[in-house]
């Protein structure tokens, strides 16, 4: 029996009676997958875990699973313990001491992600090391902190989020995007509190000025000097104080604590000049060498540093030493980028 062919016009009405014909119930639909802008990770590793897990839970989910151990040669190993296909993950680790081992761990994690087909990685470095090593200041010496910044995109990070470069300009050497940080907002929220009378607040050397002028500002109070000449790697030798200080109350700012000699002699050279106590805060208590020797045979009333980096045990011993949590920062600059809104209004 030969088949009649169906016109268009027929299929049409056939198509027609068909859709009539169907309840007019909800339809049934497969479960929704989540959407690609949903899915965000956060990863760590060794370097601060305790600050990843507190940014992790103001953030509302757990962090990210991997793996970090090495081999009896002492080479890293890195293994990713959960799907991040499609996802938006970040990477929280700063760069301290032990600096290469915890650079090398971040490298290989950011390979690792890339390698699993993450959709974005952004690497959180709460302190990036090599940042004093911004210039060729000898001859045949490296730019150490542009070869790094070169080796995080290589390795293939879409895009950094630091917190208190040593030198703004660094950012020019990433060739992906850089979020810049500051942690001055938890630094005043603290001092504001404790009114301090007659506050001045005071720069170590004349690269922080910028920085003590935001700070001063904040803090609606004066602002002086220390002129100081570095004689060696970790060696400097303070001149004199640039601002009244005299019975005052000091606020010595820095970005860095290493060997706490810059800050011992500065905190010397504004009692001399006449001020009646000295106080001092910085984003990263590096405190290598004979800094907490230094610190505690110091004049210093306290020393008020961020959890940028974790300190070691002698250190948390210290009674002078108070530690003041940025994760509450870290997070929202977290979801800022993640949501693709402006970060800069969080240092504001």
């Amino acid at each position: 029996m030969a088949t009649v062919p169906t016109t268009t016009t027929e299929k049409k009405g056939q198509q027609a009676e068909g859709q009539q014909q169907r309840p007019q119930g909800r339809p049934q639909r497969r479960p929704q997958r989540p959407r690609r802008e949903d899915k965000i990770k956060v990863f760590s590793g060794s370097a601060n875990e305790a600050l990843a897990n507190e940014v992790c839970a103001i953030l509302g989910f757990p962090r990210g699973q991997s793996q970090v151990s090495r081999f009896s040669d002492g080479e890293c190993y890195v293994q990713i313990l959960e799907n991040v296909r499609g996802s938006d993950v970040f990477i929280l680790q700063p760069t301290s001491d032990p600096v290469d081992k915890h650079l090398m761990e971040l490298l290989l994690m950011i390979d690792a992600l890339k390698r699993a087909s993450a959709r974005r990685i952004t690497t959180v470095i709460p302190y990036f090391g090599y940042a004093r090593q911004d210039r060729k200041d000898k001859p045949r010496a490296p730019i150490s902190s542009k070869l790094v910044a070169d080796l995080l995109s290589t390795a293939g990070a879409h895009r950094a989020l630091i917190v208190d470069l040593h030198a703004p300009q660094i950012q020019g050497f990433f060739n992906i995007p850089v979020d810049h940080l500051f942690a001055s907002p938890v630094l005043v929220s603290y001092f504001r509190e404790l009114s301090l009378p007659n506050l001045t607040v005071v720069s170590p050397d004349a690269g922080g000025v910028e920085r003590a002028r935001f700070f001063a500002k904040k803090m609606d109070s004066a602002l002086a000097i220390v002129d100081k000449r570095r004689t060696d790697r970790n060696v400097a030798e303070v001149m004199h104080v640039i601002g009244d200080v005299e019975g005052r109350t000091c606020l010595i700012l820095d970005d860095i604590i290493d060997t706490a000699g810059t800050l011992v002699k500065t905190t010397e050279a504004l009692l001399d000049a006449g001020a009646t106590e000295v106080h001092a805060c910085a984003s990263h208590a590096v405190l290598s060498g004979e800094a907490l020797e230094r610190i505690s045979g110091s004049r210093l009333k306290q020393v008020v540093v961020t959890n940028t980096i974790p300190l070691k045990p002698a250190a948390q011993k210290e009674p002078r030493i108070k530690v003041l949590s940025i994760a509450g920062l870290v997070a929202r600059a977290i979801q800022s980028i993640h949501e693709e809104t402006s970060v800069s209004t969080l240092s504001s």
